[in-house]
C-alpha cells in the first residue's frame, strides 16, 4: 500500500464551519508573516526566516484555490507567487533548478510556488522529457537543493493535494461546461488522466524518494475543497512556528 492509498478523502468541513476557521488561521498567518518580515514583534523586530510554500497536485485538485486562500490575508508586497509550467527552450539549456532561483525569498521573505522544481520527476518523467537517468539522479539534486535552502535558513513547505480519479472527472466535467473556468482544462490534461497509473507511481516515488525531516511532504486531503484549504492555512501556520523556534525566534503569543 502507497502513501497515496492511506489518504483519507473522506475528510470534509462544510463551506460555515471552514470560513469559520479560515478567519481564526488567517489572523495567526498575518502576525507570524508581519512578524517574519521584521515587521513587528520585539528583539528590534528583526527578520525571520524565509517561507517557502510548494504546491504539487493533481490537475484540477484545487491548487489555485488552495493559494489563493493561503494568500488572501497578506499585503501583496509580502508574498510572491510564483507559476511555473513547461520549461522554454532557453531553460532546457541550463540545469533545471537553474529557473527556480530568482524566486526564491531570502530571509524575511515569502514565496509560493504554483508547481516546482518537482516536474522533472513527475511530468517530464511521465511524458519521457527526461531520460531515465535524469529523473532518477534528479531525486537527489532535489534533496541537496532542498537541504541547502534549509540549512541557510528557509521554512520549506511542501504539499501534494490528493483527489481521486472520480472527483478529478467531475471537476473536469464542471470546467468544460463553464465558460469562465474552460481554459483551465486542456488536452494535456485529459491525456494525463489516462496515464494516470503512471503518475501515480511517479508520486509515491516522489513522496518516499523527497522527503526528508526539515522538508517533509504534506498530503492533503482535496476531495473537499473546504477541508483543504484550512489544512493548508493550519499547516503552513504550525511550519512558521516550528522553523521560527529552530532558528532561536520565539513564536509570538496570538493576538
Amino acid at each position: 500500500m502507497g502513501a497515496l492509498d492511506q489518504v483519507d478523502l473522506g475528510l470534509s468541513l462544510g463551506k460555515a464551519e471552514s470560513e469559520e476557521q479560515l478567519e481564526r488561521e488567517w489572523k495567526r498567518l498575518a502576525q507570524l508573516r508581519l512578524t517574519l518580515g521584521g515587521l513587528i514583534g520585539d528583539g528590534g523586530r528583526q527578520l525571520g526566516p524565509a517561507l517557502c510554500v510548494v504546491f504539487e497536485g493533481w490537475d484540477a485538485a484545487g491548487k489555485g484555490g488552495a493559494i489563493k486562500r493561503l494568500v488572501a490575508p497578506l499585503d501583496p508586497r509580502h508574498v510572491r507567487v510564483a507559476q511555473y509550467a513547461a520549461p522554454t527552450a532557453d531553460e532546457k539549456r541550463h540545469h533545471f533548478l537553474r529557473r527556480f532561483w530568482p524566486a526564491l525569498p531570502g530571509w524575511g521573505g515569502m514565496a509560493v510556488f504554483d508547481r516546482s522544481w518537482y516536474g522533472r520527476v513527475l511530468a517530464e518523467r511521465v511524458e519521457g522529457l527526461a531520460s531515465r537517468e535524469q529523473w532518477l539522479r534528479a531525486y537527489d539534486e532535489i534533496n541537496a537543493f532542498e537541504r541547502t535552502l534549509v540549512h541557510e535558513g528557509t521554512i520549506l513547505v511542501k504539499f501534494w493535494l490528493h483527489i481521486s480519479p472520480e472527483e478529478q472527472l467531475k471537476r473536469f466535467e464542471s470546467r468544460a461546461k463553464d465558460p469562465l473556468k474552460s481554459w483551465k482544462l486542456t488536452p494535456e490534461d485529459w491525456d494525463n488522466r489516462e496515464e494516470r497509473p503512471a503518475y501515480e507511481e511517479a508520486v509515491e516515488d516522489m513522496l518516499a524518494r523527497t522527503s526528508e525531516p526539515r522538508a517533509p511532504w504534506r498530503v492533503v486531503p482535496a476531495e473537499s475543497k473546504h477541508y483543504a484549504r484550512v489544512q493548508v492555512v493550519r499547516t503552513v501556520n504550525e511550519e512558521i512556528e516550528a522553523g521560527m523556534r529552530r532558528w532561536g525566534h520565539e513564536p509570538p503569543s496570538p493576538a
